[in-house]
């Protein structure tokens, strides 16, 4: 390995986010304002980019990689378009009801995805099951910022603009005919709000029962099982 600054891409508009494929050869960014170019996937050992999209994504909230299969995942401000990068065609598109979306994430084994908006839902979608949601839930005053599962255990957490955070567990079965378990565990008041904001985001630690959270009060914190 090569201490130091490995690669440089340079972006004609700002980035609002950056996700990896599991296998680490690509990235997608995420650049609202780029227009026709905001959302750009980018091969590293070719060092090659390319644009998966002819029309415009400047509404895209959030972009990931299926864990398995080769899907990118596009949040909108009121859907989930999933797009099959291979055919190059729309999958299916996941609705929800929502009026502005603001976070989304999908189980490490590929077929549950849990989207937050800022009109208060939080929503769990089974897509082997429907393109609608198999649960819905409000637990905020306020709107939810984001949202995460852990990629080992049976969590996930969510992240409201009034500071808290909500941790569930939530299992996803081997058997397909068996209905994910969603359970409320705990509610944290993790940061300050400043009367519109309050968590920014948040992430689990990859293997630890870990959740680090960020907010609008300028501070990091970790949540650990104790």
């Amino acid at each position: 390995l090569v201490a130091g600054e490995v690669l440089r891409m340079r972006c004609s508009k700002p980035l609002k986010q950056v996700a990896w494929h599991y296998k680490g050869d690509y990235l997608t960014t995420l650049a609202p304002t780029a227009n026709t170019k905001a959302v750009l996937i980018h091969q590293l050992s070719k060092l090659q980019s390319q644009n998966p999209f002819t029309k415009s994504k400047a509404d895209a909230q959030k972009v990931l990689f299926h864990p398995n299969k080769p899907f990118l995942l596009v949040a909108t401000k009121k859907h989930v378009k999933v797009y099959n990068l291979t055919k190059q065609t729309l999958a299916k598109s996941l609705i929800g009801g929502f009026k502005s979306l603001s976070g989304m994430d999908i189980h490490p084994a590929g077929d549950n995805v849990i989207c937050s908006s800022y009109d208060r839902r939080l929503s769990w979608f089974d897509m082997d099951l429907s393109t609608k949601p198999y649960k819905t839930m409000r637990y905020n005053n306020t709107g939810l910022r984001s949202v995460a599962y852990h990629k080992r255990l049976p969590l996930f957490a969510a992240g409201g603009e009034d500071g808290m955070v909500y941790i569930f567990h939530g299992m996803v079965y081997n058997d397909l005919m068996e209905n994910p378990l969603i359970v409320p565990l705990k509610r944290i008041h993790a940061h300050k709000c400043d009367g519109y904001d309050g968590v920014i985001d948040l992430a689990f630690h990859p293997t630890q029962p870990w959740l680090l959270t960020c907010g609008v009060d300028n501070s990091i914190r970790l949540f650990t099982e104790a």
